[in-house]
């Protein structure tokens, strides 16, 4: 038993602990919660160790860290265990993403042994609906992308990451683990796309973390040349359809402030804001 104020590695014995914590804030949280809820706390089924913060031996608050470093419902004195247990780790994440709040302060403690960063987003609305719009018609023309449609899809996912996070997803390994996800989306029904008369893709979008409290969609993209054209927020409206027949009765994402377009399509479709996220890419 735990008695004092620490931080520790969790073990796959302390899940329901863990998802405790995970279920209070089951929006924000919705990204590791639906990994935690398939993988466990297993580092190599979880593709990264999950920090607990005690408080008088009791688990208060979560740090994931993987690919991404995610501080999950953590006050100021959790950030602080977490970011000495980042720093003696060494940099092994290509982001910190999360709540704004913890973000930033942990991030203000990090900058100094991990920075500079390739780019700071410091403010992501996140954005919630739990019903359709009354007044946009869902785009009768998306649909679920199927299983041999894999090789037309992923060029418009590339493209969309790289416009989006700034370099591109096949760097490094080739591409193999972004295209094994997008796959892993294809294959489980939650990557959605409208399709022009010549077969290219014109729109899509993904319900990437889900679990059954909450569901986010992520990889929101049009093609250059129909931007403009009013597709967006229909599509976006499809898209929702789906995730509140088939997936969680809330659904949400988060925008960067400065893509006001996307913000307005977003907002048209019913989304609100209830709190904000922050990225820092490396």
């Amino acid at each position: 038993m735990l008695t004092q104020t620490t931080s520790r590695v969790l073990e796959p014995s302390d899940l329901d602990a863990a998802l405790a914590i995970l279920d209070r804030e089951p929006v924000a949280n919705a990204f590791v919660a639906s990994r935690v809820q398939v993988a466990g706390l297993d580092p190599w089924r979880l593709g990264g160790e999950m920090w607990g913060w005690y408080e008088d031996g009791i688990l208060t608050s979560l740090c994931y860290a993987g690919a991404n470093l995610v501080p999950i419902c953590a006050g100021s004195r959790a950030v602080r265990a977490f970011a000495d247990r980042a720093r003696r780790a060494g940099r092994r994440c290509s982001s910190i993403v999360g709540p704004s709040g913890a973000t930033s302060d942990l991030w203000r403690l990090l900058e100094p042994q991990w920075g500079p960063a390739r780019e700071v987003r410091r403010h992501q609305p996140l954005m919630v609906t739990d019903r359709l719009p009354a007044d946009i018609t869902p785009d009768p023309y998306v649909r679920r992308v199927r299983k041999d449609e894999m090789e037309t899809i992923m060029p418009a996912c590339v493209a969309m990451f790289t416009e989006e996070v700034g370099v591109s997803p096949l760097a490094g390994d080739g591409g193999l683990l972004y295209q094994a996800r997008v796959a892993e989306l294809v294959g489980s029904g939650r990557a959605f796309a409208r399709f022009d008369a010549d077969g290219k893709v014109v729109f899509k979008a993904e319900i990437g973390a889900a679990t059954d409290r909450a569901c986010q969609i992520q990889g929101v993209w049009v093609a250059p040349e129909y931007r403009g054209t009013g597709l967006a927020a229909p599509g976006m409206a499809a898209v929702l359809r789906y995730a509140l027949a088939d997936v969680a009765p809330v659904v949400s994402l988060y925008v960067n402030d400065f893509n006001t377009a996307a913000r307005r399509a977003y907002q048209r479709v019913g989304f609100q804001e209830v709190g904000a996220f922050m990225s820092v890419l490396f």
